[in-house]
């Protein structure tokens, strides 16, 4: 009998070529294949004979596949968020984004998300402002299924609409009215960036790349920005660690002034943007 411990002894020596969590991988991986939680997983399951499907859990992994996406699922937030190949793995830091949110949107009624994915950030920010409803756009029918689906598990189908639409194409914002909170995880990657196997080859290409520089949907959204907030509204968007300068530098050029957030690795990591005619007009 193979017990659990050396399962989790081989399956770690297996992965330290692939992932620089190797213990970490084995031991979600192993919670899940028992359908325990991690911290029940080393406290009472270690004795055991570990489970048949462990190791083919395992051989995904070695194939760079994401945890998150053989598990089915990512923490965010303090919450599960169903996750799969159609839409981008909520990270840490983006909770950056989540906390520049809730900052700049104490107390509204309405909110934007462009790009919903998962829908971790606005079924997030929701949740935390339990008078708010929102709107989630995406122009992935997949990325909307998942998002209706958290939307369901968190109780927030009553509050959350979620709807078809691309940025990029003209007249998507026609009937959305106007919100006091826009959030937006656009695509921000540079096309030759280089990035770990297990983001390049299983994350939705279409989420991740933006042009040569990474700029090319924070060119297209934020010109519409105006249009979209109500009168002392906010934008948040997040970027690239290295992008902070130069999308300020377009959000300038529409009337914005610009206010940036930091990830706890001290890495530029959100935007908070507003009209410069509304702070004028209120001080």
């Amino acid at each position: 009998m193979t017990t659990v411990a050396e399962a989790l002894r081989e399956a770690t020596r297996r992965l330290e070529s692939v992932s620089d969590t190797a213990r970490l991988d084995a031991e979600l991986l192993m919670a899940h294949a028992l359908r325990v939680s991690r911290s029940n997983l080393l406290l009472r399951e270690t004795g055991r004979e570990a489970p048949a499907g462990f190791a083919a859990l395992v051989e995904r992994r070695e194939r760079h596949e994401p945890v998150a996406y053989i598990r089915g699922r990512q923490e965010f937030y303090g919450r599960d968020f169903l996750v799969g190949p159609d839409v981008l793995i909520p990270r840490a830091d983006s909770e950056t984004t989540v906390e520049a949110a809730l900052a700049a949107f104490p107390a509204g009624d309405r909110v934007l998300d462009c790009g919903t994915g998962s829908g971790a950030l606005l079924l997030t920010v929701l949740s935390e402002r339990p008078g708010s409803t929102g709107i989630g756009i995406d122009r992935s029918p997949e990325a909307l299924a998942v998002a209706a689906d958290n939307a369901e598990r968190l109780g927030l189908s009553e509050r959350c609409d979620l709807r078809f639409a691309d940025w990029t194409e003209s007249g998507w914002a026609a009937r959305l009215g106007q919100f006091d909170l826009v959030v937006a995880n656009p695509p921000y990657v540079e096309t030759s960036a280089e990035l770990d196997r297990s983001v390049r080859d299983h994350e939705p290409a279409g989420a991740l790349f933006a042009g040569p520089e990474g700029l090319d949907d924070y060119r297209v959204l934020i010109p519409q920005l105006p249009q979209l907030l109500a009168q002392d509204g906010a934008a948040v968007l997040e970027i690239g660690a290295s992008q902070a300068d130069s999308v300020t530098e377009i959000a300038a050029s529409c009337g914005f002034s610009a206010e940036l957030y930091c990830d706890l690795a001290e890495r530029p990591r959100a935007l908070v943007l507003r009209l410069r005619t509304w702070q004028s007009a209120m001080e």
